[in-house]
Parts: structure tokens; C-alpha cells; sequence
């Protein structure tokens, strides 16, 4: 059984309802990423958000203005797609029109992880994207990570600011902000900014040593053919590598 969630850009697919967790059960696995988020320095203070997408179809989400290693089950937010609030005493965080867009625009998406990773936002400070052909495990687990033009935070152009990327991307850099990444569980968005992080501060040092090397077109053919052998990265899907095998073109 799938949740029937608006779809658009072609997609079809969406979250099995299977892969949800009950509300308390989502509840308890969103408190335990927010506490490592700030535990790993994923993010600091009050900033960031988390969010799963119930098996209802409404959304479950951290509160504004509250440290992420503060965070408890009875401090989360739900609302509706339209973010008509349904329970919860605080105010669901400011981006959360952020999280309510990707939702929409892809209904195979079930959690999202928004924070301020020190590396990959001052990838994000520097409006560059992260190379990921550099390294065969951040192609094969996220792909190419795009950097998003600036956007107010918190306001309505941060989702027209991801719009072109949301539907092919699992992360994204927010110009001047942070990253948002997400998956099919909030375990698989944990690891996506996990991943972003770690891969922006080995290019950091790489650029420190001269630079990091690209994989050549051989090297990445070879990769794509190893992960369609395999079914990818834990378990990634044939169709995300032979998206992220492909090197975009030169403007």
C-alpha cells in the first residue's frame, strides 16, 4: 500500500506506507536524529530541522526556536500537506514550507534532514558545489550535490530556489545557508547529510594538498556498471546511480 500523496514532474512513486512508523514510533526516531545531529556538530544551537511524512500523509516536524539537542517527542509539530496544523503546542519550525514543497514534489520522499554542517555550509558560503565525482562512495550513495541560489531563509523562495533540483537530487547546498537532504526514511536522510558533510571536509583538506582528482569518464563508467552489478550502495537504486554517473554539462 502506498499514501496517496499530489505528484508531479512524472513522478509515480510514492512512500510505502510499510517503510512508516507509527506517530510514536517516527516521533521517537526524529528526537533520536535530532540529538545526533547536535551531538556530531551537524548543527548547532537552535538551527536546523527535521521532519517525516506519517502514514496519513501528514506531516510530523520540529518545533521554531528550540535547540536540536533539546528537542523531546511532545516538543514535535504535526500538520497537514497545506500546513494546516493538526497537534502540537509550539510553532512548527519557519522552514517549514521548505520541507512541505519537497514533500509534494516527491511523493517517494518520507523524511528530511535540513542543518548547518560547518564543511558543507561553507562549501555553500562559498556558492561551489560539491564535486562529487571525486569520491566512488559519495557517487554512489548521493550523487552530485547542487548548490541552490541564494534564498531568504524561511520564506517561499527557498523552495523556488531548490526547484530545479528536488526532483533528482537526495542533497542539496543552500547558498549562504546550509543543506537539505533527504530519503525514504528518516535514517536515510540522517546519512545523506552525514555523507555531505564528510565528503566537503575531505575536499577541504584535498584542496589543501593541491586538489582533489576527478574520476575520469572510464573510471566513471566502470563505477556505473559496478553499482548496477551490485544494486548500489546500501541498497541504492539502479536508477539514482545512472543519475549521478552522469557529469553535467558546461555552462
Amino acid at each position: 500500500m502506498f499514501i496517496e500523496t499530489q505528484t508531479s514532474f512524472g513522478y509515480t512513486e510514492s512512500v510505502p506506507t510499510e517503510l512508516m512508523a507509527s506517530r510514536e514510533e517516527t516521533a521517537r526516531q526524529i528526537v533520536d536524529i535530532c540529538h545526533r545531529l547536535y551531538d556530531r556538530r551537524l548543527v548547532t544551537a537552535t538551527d536546523g530541522n527535521v521532519s517525516a511524512r506519517l502514514a496519513g500523509g501528514t506531516i510530523i516536524v520540529t518545533p521554531s526556536n528550540l535547540a536540536k539537542g533539546r528537542v523531546t517527542e511532545s516538543d514535535l509539530v504535526e500538520v497537514q500537506v497545506d500546513a494546516t496544523p493538526v497537534s502540537g503546542k509550539r510553532r512548527p519550525t519557519s522552514e517549514l514550507g521548505m520541507h512541505l514543497f519537497i514533500y509534494r514534489e516527491r511523493p517517494d520522499v518520507g523524511a528530511i534532514v535540513h542543518t548547518h554542517p560547518p564543511h558543507a555550509t561553507a562549501f555553500a558560503a562559498a556558492r561551489r558545489p560539491l564535486d562529487c565525482d571525486v569520491f566512488p562512495e559519495v557517487i554512489a550513495g548521493l550523487g552530485r550535490v547542487s548548490l541552490a541560489r541564494y534564498a531568504t531563509p524561511s520564506t517561499d523562495e527557498v523552495a523556488r530556489s531548490i526547484a530545479p533540483y528536488v526532483k533528482t537530487a537526495r542533497a542539496i547546498l543552500l547558498a549562504n545557508h546550509g543543506v537539505v537532504t533527504y530519503g525514504r526514511t528518516l535514517e536515510d536522510a540522517f546519512t545523506a547529510m552525514e555523507k555531505v558533510e564528510h565528503a566537503a571536509h575531505m575536499l577541504f583538506v584535498a584542496r589543501m594538498l593541491g586538489g582533489a582528482k576527478a574520476l575520469t569518464p572510464g573510471e566513471l563508467k566502470k563505477l556505473s556498471a559496478a553499482m548496477k552489478e551490485s544494486g548500489g550502495e546500501n541498497g541504492a537504486t539502479e536508477r539514482s546511480s545512472r543519475a549521478t554517473i552522469r557529469r553535467p554539462r558546461k555552462h
